[in-house]
């Protein structure tokens, strides 16, 4: 008990929030145990360390990390755990703890059943012993995707199905079946695709016939077109996603892969793009004057027949405000130019705020450039003509790059409203409440 009598313990309890440890004991009942030993065995604890974290990457604790670089500092130069593993799964954290053993920091380890004090045997038993833990880890992970691997081949997809069919539990096993309330429903949407409707008509439907997600919750538009791409309803899965492995599901199809493709072909989808890397020019700028929602924009592409692709770009009412709200599309063409011809009634109207908002806005160098590029004019002496902001713009907006025109729209404020394919300042009433 000498020996003992030396050594400062703080108290280190851990448990994993992964589903490898979900037969560990728990915090709280390995800080009640380890205190109970304490106080029979007269150990004096200074700190107590306890955090839900998986120890099978080193360094990515970042309690434990504390603890250690307590122990370095020399605060104490003990460790109290429950069991070995608690302490290390992986080979890094088990290396730092034997440097310190052997730097003469850490003088003992105490589990509720062994001591691992600074001496060759003891620490040769600790490191088999967290190294046991870490081949566990090891083979559990083998085990694990090989359980998964066997279960894709006899054709059951791994995790939550998809919309239209639910997950089955029983005598043991686990199976796919089609969801009595929402499998229909998925056969008629493909149907729907292949008459020609459109996803915002199909889920017009959906929402009127009671086609609910799994929480039920009516389903969104991306929702839709996730589905409507989806191989599995015809039988098929990859897995792990994008990894090129697919396989035959042994669960009932909902539509056949024909049917799959045509209702692919239908869709007037354009070469996908990343999300956020499409050129939609006046993306977030414009509001619906009618409901106030965000106007948004879309591509699309209209095939020629021996020349590239014509491409358009529309905007219309994103109706997050009003899914009801019947303001038209517009392209962007037109766009620019009831645009330009909303500026020129603007500086026509209201000439001396918008020269006080060109100046902040463009700086002299710019108002030099484009005066010489607009107006022809080299010389900018008193006398000669002044360059309006109606002129600037239309230059801009037929013009110049992107950014510029978006910073021709901002001119005005955070947002331009869209009525009846015109552009205008205000809302043309008050906006309704959001659905």
């Amino acid at each position: 008990m000498e020996d003992q009598a030396k050594v400062q313990y703080c108290l280190y309890a851990r448990k994993s929030s992964e589903s490898d440890e979900r037969q560990a004991m728990s915090i709280g009942s390995q800080i009640k145990e380890m205190r109970t030993l304490a106080k029979r065995d007269k150990l004096e604890i200074i700190k107590t360390y306890q955090e839900s974290h998986s120890a099978k990457i080193s360094s990515t604790r970042p309690i434990f990390n504390k603890l250690l670089a307590d122990i370095a500092q020399g605060i104490f130069n003990g460790i109290l755990t429950w069991a070995p593993d608690r302490l290390s799964r992986n080979a890094g954290d088990l290396g730092v703890l034997v440097d310190l053993m052997d730097q003469e920091k850490l003088l003992q380890i105490k589990t509720f059943s062994q001591s691992f004090s600074n001496n060759p045997n003891e620490k040769f038993l600790l490191m088999i012993l967290c190294s046991q833990a870490k081949l566990e880890n090891d083979n559990r992970g083998l085990n694990v995707k090989r359980g998964i691997r066997a279960k894709c081949e006899m054709g059951w997809r791994p995790g939550p199905s998809p919309i239209g069919y639910i997950n089955r539990s029983f005598a043991g096993k686990k199976d796919i079946a089609v969801d009595p309330d929402r499998g229909k429903y998925i056969t008629e949407m493909f149907d729907r695709v292949i008459r020609g409707e459109s996803g915002r008509r199909i889920k017009k439907w959906a929402d009127k016939v009671g086609f609910n997600n799994k929480t039920g919750k009516l389903l969104t538009l991306s929702q839709i077109y996730k589905m409507l791409g989806d191989p599995f309803y015809y039988g098929e899965f990859e897995y792990p996603v994008n990894s090129g492995t697919w396989y035959k599901g042994a669960y009932k199809s909902l539509i056949t892969k024909e049917t799959f493709n045509e209702a692919r072909k239908k869709l007037v989808v354009s070469k996908k793009a990343k999300w956020g890397s499409r050129n939609v020019l006046f993306r977030g700028i414009f509001k619906c004057a009618s409901c106030g929602s965000t106007i948004t924009g879309e591509e699309k592409f209209r095939k020629r027949k021996h020349r590239d692709p014509n491409r358009h770009v529309y905007y219309q009412c994103s109706k997050a405000r009003n899914k009801q709200c019947e303001e038209p599309m517009i392209n962007e063409k037109r766009l620019i130019g009831v645009l330009t011809k909303y500026i020129s009634f603007m500086s026509l109207h209201h000439s001396q705020k918008i020269k006080l908002t060109l100046k902040t806005k463009i700086g002299m160098e710019t108002y030099r450039k484009i005066r010489e590029q607009v107006l022809l004019l080299k010389d900018i002496s008193p006398g000669t003509k002044p360059i309006s902001f109606a002129e600037y713009a239309k230059y801009v907006l037929n013009e110049g790059d992107d950014e510029d025109k978006r910073e021709i729209v901002k001119v005005f404020g955070k947002y331009l409203f869209v009525h009846d394919k015109e552009v205008c300042s205000a809302p043309i009433g008050r906006f309704k409440s959001r659905k």
